[in-house]
């Protein structure tokens, strides 16, 4: 039995891990889209590295893109097996995959215009908004704690990870040759505290772990002052400077813990008498789709939701749907709070806001979470005075702020208390994915000093022997 990791190896994005058992079967865990990682971005996503003809099944984690992303064209490509995953990630992949086939189609569209009139060639987007709607057809469900058979000899179980709506941690107990193998897959660890969801379980004790690494090196500041954090921004921005503030974020996840926190300042009668835009179709049916699941709120949100029917609403919000609606916030002069996907501002509409608000010192680009370091987010962060958007150059001039406590990936001592239940002594091997290599070293070091032996952090595309 062995493993081969296909992405998120030494970087986030990508997530695509393939188990092979002695028998020969293949089970992929993810199968998500490398991001903002600049001109290879288009070539990891184009070549999966292994055959999708020959892969048996596939567990999917959570529905976030950087582990859904490439379902479609996993699919398409002729990967016939079935997909497990709990009923609310099925929710969020059904949109988000078909969402994300839009994006593709629409930017694409956008840049190849600029591209022919520069004789470059033209590109083609990865799959269909067809192709993302086959893929449903193979999705089978798995509730939290119902041990399931994939494959003879296999069983499944699913934990909450805390991260989004309908996240888990894979748990996969293997039989073969006469012994049992315990692999877990962390998926995205959530944080303990998180704004709305409930904390990431426990779970059995594990032989093999490939254990996510985003903030292995970092620890999140206190979450509860990201009302305070968020009142000061709009409030130097809309009210002292006239200006906008435009945030790329997230549609799931992120954008409804803006929405909780500006429903929070509303509570408390401090929320700024201005309009409040989610310019994205998709964060509106993610936050539906969290509001279809309340049995995944933790016990702060049941209590606010005991005065307030609906935390992720308030006076001046408004979902944005139609294009033309977008692209009229352009022209529209009034200070206000546009909230736009992708949370890295690699595609979709805020790479559109960002374009038409960066030239002016009024506005604010307010980043919210995790963002690649070649993506546009992360060169926004880095301070960069120039970039550039569809091809073009752009001057830096609004202000770029961020609120970095914001993040649904736990922070080093939330990682280590993931793993509580755990006999360091018994873990044959821990393998730090989803993360940047130097980050992963400093984990690694954290691990051991709490116990943990055996720590292995995979390049793209290395297979590692399990048991023996």
């Amino acid at each position: 039995m062995h493993i081969t990791f296909h992405g998120a190896a030494r970087q986030v994005t990508g997530s695509k891990h393939l188990l092979t058992l002695t028998n020969g079967t293949n089970i992929l865990l993810d199968c998500g889209m490398f991001q903002g990682l600049g001109d290879h971005t288009e070539d990891l996503n184009e070549h999966f590295g292994f055959n999708p003809k020959k892969v048996d099944m596939l567990v999917l984690s959570h529905a976030h893109i950087d582990h859904c992303g490439l379902i479609p064209r996993l699919v398409a490509e002729g990967f016939e097996g079935p997909i497990y995953c709990t009923p609310p990630t099925m929710d969020l992949a059904r949109i988000l995959m078909a969402d994300s086939a839009r994006i593709q189609e629409q930017d694409t569209e956008y840049s190849n215009k600029h591209r022919a009139r520069k004789s470059l060639p033209l590109l083609k987007t990865l799959y269909t908004e067809e192709d993302a709607m086959n893929a449903m057809r193979q999705f089978k469900l798995v509730e939290y704690h119902q041990e399931t058979e994939i494959a003879p000899g296999v069983t499944l179980y699913f934990t909450d990870a805390g991260h989004v709506v309908g996240s888990a941690a894979v748990h996969l107990t293997v039989h073969e040759d006469g012994q049992k193998t315990q692999i877990t897959f962390s998926g995205d660890v959530g944080r303990y505290g998180d704004m709305i969801l409930k904390s990431p379980q426990g779970f059995n004790q594990a032989d093999y772990i490939l254990l996510e690494s985003t903030y292995g090196d970092s620890l999140h500041a206190d979450i509860g002052p990201i009302e305070d954090a968020l009142y000061e921004v709009i409030k130097h921005t809309c009210m002292v400077k006239k200006g906008k503030v435009i945030i790329p974020a997230f549609s799931v996840g992120r954008t409804q813990e803006i929405l909780y926190a500006l429903n929070a300042l509303e509570n408390q009668g401090r929320l700024p008498d201005l309009p409040y835009f989610v310019d994205s179709p998709l964060s509106e049916k993610a936050t539906q789709i969290l509001k279809d699941h309340p049995e995944v709120y933790n016990h702060n949100v049941n209590q606010v939701m005991k005065v307030d029917a609906d935390p992720f609403a308030f006076k001046g919000l408004r979902f944005v749907q139609s294009t033309q609606e977008s692209i009229a916030l352009n022209n529209d002069p009034r200070p206000c709070v546009i909230i736009s996907s992708s949370g890295m501002a690699e595609a979709g509409r805020v790479k559109h806001h960002i374009k038409n608000n960066i030239a002016s010192k009024k506005n604010t680009i307010l980043m919210v979470g995790y963002c690649e370091p070649n993506s546009l987010g992360g060169r926004l962060l880095r301070g960069e005075k120039h970039v550039h958007i569809f091809g073009e150059e752009y001057n830096v001039v609004a202000e770029v702020q961020s609120i970095k406590s914001m993040s649904a990936h736990g922070d080093y001592e939330d990682l280590i208390h993931f793993l509580q239940k755990q006999d360091p002594e018994k873990v044959k091997q821990i393998f730090l994915v989803h993360g940047e290599y130097e980050v992963q070293q400093n984990f690694a070091g954290k691990l051991k000093d709490a116990g943990f032996k055996h720590i292995h952090i995979p390049y793209q595309h290395e297979k590692f022997e399990l048991g023996g």
